[in-house]
């Protein structure tokens, strides 16, 4: 094929890498087969499903696989056109080196594993870290970097409600040690057993599947219980807060660019 056509592919796969603003067709494109395949994974661990037509979900799943291949191939071909004087050859096993292509080719081999191995479902989950990548082009770059901006600067907020939380967890599971460790020791006989109840309280969650007896474990209960619920409204309050702020300055420099 012509330089001219490579040229083109890059352009079409790399937008950032020339300038582009917004994501290609072709990573669109590609976003839509990420998406189709990963439903068709999950839709295939339905054995109602699956079952009446195991053959075409094989045969589906090689398709998507043959169509990453490509897209693999196309990539590392491409990798010609980045900067520099090195030859062809070198710049393709750089780029071929780097984490991003080595999880194109774990995505291409998860996808063909149907001819190799019989059920690696979950590891074709993964083609989510490629829609992932592909995020990183066109207006997904800026929002996706400007959350990260702002969970970094509210990292301090964080950590100190991550640690509160841990004390919580850990106060919590000791006093139901105290309070139940004779009457329920299977599940409150240790403070290593009495934390998962309390992990799972502090989060609000409440499975049910352990509840203390005694006056006084229901009472210590009850106080963990409604720390839980400031525990998690801390970090929402503090993330909501930084993204009012990453808005406030969206709006600004949308305003500044206008005038």
């Amino acid at each position: 094929m012509s330089a001219g056509a490579r040229t083109w592919l890059y352009r079409q796969l790399n937008p950032p890498a020339v300038g582009e603003s917004r994501s290609s067709v072709l990573n669109r494109l590609i976003a839509v087969v990420i998406i189709a395949a990963v439903v068709t994974s999950v839709v295939a661990t339905e054995p109602t499903i699956a079952d009446r037509a195991p053959r075409l979900f094989v045969a589906v799943e090689f398709a998507f696989g043959l169509i990453f291949l490509v897209e693999y191939v196309g990539r590392i071909w491409v990798a010609a056109e980045l900067s520099g004087d090195d030859p062809d050859w070198v710049k393709r096993i750089r780029y071929a080196m780097k984490p991003i292509a080595l999880v194109d080719l774990f995505v291409v081999v998860v996808s063909l594993s149907p001819v190799l191995v019989a059920d690696v479902t979950v590891l074709r989950l993964l083609r989510l870290l490629r829609l992932a990548a592909l995020a990183k082009f066109g207006r997904f770059s800026r929002a996706l970097n400007d959350v990260g901006g702002a969970i970094f600067r509210r990292r301090y907020e964080l950590l100190v409600t991550v640690a509160l939380a841990a004390v919580l967890m850990l106060f919590g599971a000791a006093a139901l040690y105290m309070a139940e460790g004779e009457q329920q020791p299977e599940a409150f006989g240790s403070i290593l057993r009495a934390l998962w109840w309390s992990i799972v309280t502090l989060t609000t969650v409440g499975y049910g599947d352990i509840a203390p007896v005694t006056p006084l474990g229901k009472s210590l209960a009850g106080l963990v219980a409604i720390s839980g619920v400031g525990l998690v409204a801390m970090p929402a309050g503090i993330l909501a807060a930084a993204f009012s702020e990453m808005m406030q300055q969206w709006r600004e420099t949308d305003a500044g660019e206008v005038h």
